[in-house]
């Protein structure tokens, strides 16, 4: 609670819980903390640059902040931006938030390259962080790709279309860090757009991003099999970096599986219901990890047969350790969730 009739800034603010039934939106004194010791208002105001002629281009760091930490209040509206303006908010923060209003003709003023200023923000705020000890340095770094489509409801919206789900909205690309969940890189596209569509820049501007940041030790990116590209894999190992990538089950990558030995599948723990099996074979010259399901007892009847779940890697550890740590991939499906629900 903000006692003070001045602006008191984040310093001056100490959050005493004694109910926790009567707190409301206080999570974004943590977040603002972090921005603040970071300097990313200024930061913002340094990349961010609308020419002053344009309406609401003054201001564009304190902005660019107002919408951050709307959207992690809930806000999914310009209109809900106005929960910062809500009890003394604006003292916590530091003084004046913009209204609604104002971030609704800033954000008209954008044009793609103030997107990329954005870009360059989120890449320059990850260094900062990495540098001031949240990075993985020489250490190892898991990186899961996804995309997903975030739908939308105004069908005037630039770039929104209709996808392979039938919903309107758009199809971004994702890259987060699997052990923090942190966003390192993310690109917005078109609702149309094909999973693929973009990746191989995507990779690079990735590539370049964390090793700025100062990631020196190995670096492993996993993606499901919509992200399937011999280019990808080329562009990674010129890098350097590990990579377990997911495989479709076309007729050459069929053939392969039909040809491992019987003897070869090695037995893995699976849920009561199923059971599970491994093995591995070449693929186009790189190795080829497959595992195969199948369910027991009374549900077998659903699902008699086994299925397949392949993906291709140019990792050399044990085959029980390069499984298991693809299958962790879907720990991403729960940052989509997150972002989802910030996402206007």
């Amino acid at each position: 609670m903000v006692q003070d009739d001045g602006p008191v800034g984040l310093d001056g603010v100490e959050v005493v819980f004694d109910d926790e039934r009567v707190v409301c939106d206080a999570g974004v004194a943590l977040v603002a903390t972090l921005a603040g010791r970071l300097g990313l208002q200024a930061l913002a105001g340094d990349l961010v640059r609308l020419r002053r002629d344009r309406p609401g281009g003054a201001n564009a760091g304190r902005k660019v902040m107002a919408l951050l930490f709307a959207m992690l209040l809930g806000a999914d509206s310009i209109d809900d931006c106005d929960v910062l303006r809500a009890g003394r908010t604006r003292r916590l923060l530091g003084g004046w938030v913009p209204a609604p209003s104002t971030l609704g003709t800033f954000l008209r003023a954008f044009t793609f390259g103030h997107v990329r200023q954005l870009d360059a923000l989120l890449g320059r705020a990850l260094e900062r962080a990495w540098q001031a000890g949240g990075g993985p340095g020489d250490g190892r770094l898991v990186i899961d790709v996804d995309s997903f489509v975030g739908e939308v409801c105004g069908r005037l919206k630039q770039g929104a279309a209709y996808g392979y789900t039938r919903l309107l909205g758009y199809h971004p690309i994702l890259a987060t860090r699997a052990d923090t969940r942190e966003a390192l890189h993310i690109r917005l596209r078109k609702g149309s757009a094909n999973t693929q569509k973009g990746i191989l820049r995507f990779c690079d501007e990735l590539i370049t991003r964390v090793e700025r940041a100062g990631a020196s030790g190995t670096k492993l990116l996993r993606a499901d099999s919509g992200f399937w590209n011999t280019k990808v894999f080329e562009r990674l190992e010129r890098a350097g970096w590990r990579y377990s990538i997911g495989v479709r089950m076309i007729k050459t990558i069929r053939a392969a599986v039909e040809a491992i030995d019987e003897n070869a599948w090695q037995q893995i723990d699976y849920p009561e219901e199923g059971e599970a099996q491994i093995a591995e074979t070449v693929y186009a010259g790189r190795r080829l990890v497959v595992r195969r399901t199948r369910l027991l007892g009374a549900q077998a009847e659903l699902w008699p047969d086994w299925r397949h779940f392949c993906l291709i890697t140019n990792r050399d550890e044990e085959i029980a350790l390069v499984e298991a740590e693809h299958r962790d991939h879907a720990v991403v499906e729960q940052v989509i969730a997150d972002l989802k629900v910030v996402m206007p």
